[in-house]
């Protein structure tokens, strides 16, 4: 993927609201995917297009002025934000559409690309609770922990809670989730701990939710099960939730690269709050810059996008790990504020992860006192592959699919030192201790690892 930004300057007018509006366009159906130098093509043709338009007209009269634009393209098309200054939020959504048609359609290259998805993804009655009490004593939190729990209802009974319960009827936002799951091709419901598609009602999990009587080994226990310890409903319901949540997690990335591109410092001393990345392990907070969310975000893109194409086997590398981290992360908020979350789904949720993490030593690097366990003798024993920011990019095993944009292009000369950690679990001093590696290559890498996929891929 190539990524770059853009801005006009325009000016907001009193009255009206900033929205950012999310585009995803994509290249016609059959079309082979873009290259590399295509690439770079579609960013130069959509940026020049986006400079050159300072306002949008609309109906009677009513501009919408273009402020800002994200561009990031892929081999199947293109994600962008567009931060427009619009009276009201449909306004800035037809805008935006119609804008980006005409792009599309004055490009050669571009013809024939669809515009799949144009949204504000911003709920008018939480818009309007922030509007009313801004700088007053009814004002959202400027914590964004604590905006996303009143934003889930679990900050009290206040009107927040109160409109955060009433977003959206939860029937209706089931049958949502289960028809995105057919997006989700590179897995079947056995990866959720379903059925087989193939398989009748009758297979489905008991009211006791234990399982069929083929069904063996407890909630954690994915791999080791014989039998469905799910419903395919529940499994359903979890897979579109993670489609639902893949808009969500690559959309609030995007926000924090523009929010580190303007400050241009690291999330450690950014002043913009982060969505995403600080939810990364906190010891290398000071290395996550604008550089390395731009590839911690083509990351999360190539991610998803073998998710969906159906070509997904297994991780390809530590930042492919973290990433489905945090969209498992979203894929629960999503279903926790639309009151889906109950235990046969969380259940869905645990299989799946458990199905496709290998392993789950990526976890290691949230707990402090397991800093450097990659480099020391008990890393080596375990075979625990190096894990430190400078390897996070790289493939774990040769065939694993890590996009070029993001790739290790050059040794990273920086040490992975964390912000405030342990000591090493080794003596630095101790040169004569043969059990001491002074190679971080010495390790073993995760070469014996099973590439044929987790169990239940499709």
């Amino acid at each position: 993927m190539t990524i770059a930004g853009a801005s006009t300057g325009s000016a907001c007018h009193a009255g009206n609201v900033k929205y950012a509006v999310s585009v995803d366009a994509q290249i016609p159906s059959g079309d082979p995917e873009l290259d590399a130098l295509h690439r770079v093509g579609v960013v130069a043709l959509l940026e020049r297009g986006f400079e050159s338009v300072e306002a949008i007209d609309g109906p009677d009269g009513v501009e919408v002025d273009v402020l800002d634009t994200f561009v990031g393209v892929h081999p199947g098309g293109a994600l962008m934000k567009v931060f427009v200054d619009a009276p009201m939020l449909e306004l800035a959504e037809e805008a935006v559409r119609s804008l980006v048609d005409e792009l599309l359609e004055r490009s050669e290259l571009l013809a024939g690309w669809t515009v799949a998805r144009c949204a504000v993804e911003l709920h008018a009655d939480l818009a309007k609770e922030s509007l009313d009490a801004a700088g007053g004593p009814g004002a959202p939190p400027d914590d964004l922990a604590s905006r996303r729990a009143r934003l889930r209802g679990q900050g009290g009974d206040g009107p927040a809670a109160e409109a955060a319960g009433d977003l959206v009827d939860s029937a209706a936002m089931r049958d949502t989730f289960r028809g995105l799951a057919d997006q989700l091709r590179a897995f079947g419901p056995e990866a959720f701990g379903g059925p087989p598609e193939s398989a009748g009602a009758d297979e489905a999990v008991g009211a006791d939710g234990a399982g069929g009587p083929d069904a063996a080994g407890g909630p954690s226990g994915a791999h080791d099960r014989r039998g469905p310890v799910v419903s395919a409903a529940d499994a359903r319901l979890a897979a579109g939730a993670l489609v639902y949540g893949t808009d969500l997690l690559l959309d609030e990335l995007f926000q924090d690269v523009c929010a580190l591109d303007e400050d241009g410092g690291s999330v450690a001393d950014c002043d913009e709050p982060m969505w995403l990345l600080d939810e990364l392990p906190r010891r290398y907070a000071l290395r996550y810059d604008a550089r390395f969310a731009r590839r911690f975000l083509v990351t999360a893109i190539a991610l998803t996008t073998r998710f969906t194409q159906g070509t997904f086997e297994q991780p390809s590398c530590v930042a492919e790990e973290l990433a489905l981290r945090l969209l498992l992360r979203e894929a629960e908020i999503a279903l926790d504020l639309f009151g889906l979350l109950d235990d046969g789904v969380s259940l869905a949720l645990e299989c799946f992860a458990d199905s496709v993490y290998k392993d789950m030593n990526h976890e290691w690097l949230y707990d402090d006192s397991m800093d450097g366990i990659d480099e020391s003798p008990v890393g080596a024993y375990l075979g625990v592959a190096p894990m430190g920011i400078s390897r996070w990019f790289t493939p774990f095993a040769a065939g694993r699919y890590v996009h070029p944009y993001a790739a290790d292009d050059e040794p990273d000369d920086e040490p992975d030192d964390d912000l405030v950690g342990p000591a090493d679990l080794t003596d630095p001093g101790d040169s004569d201790n043969p059990d001491r590696l002074d190679d971080p290559d010495d390790l073993d890498d995760r070469d014996d690892r099973d590439d044929d996929g987790p169990s239940g891929l499709a």
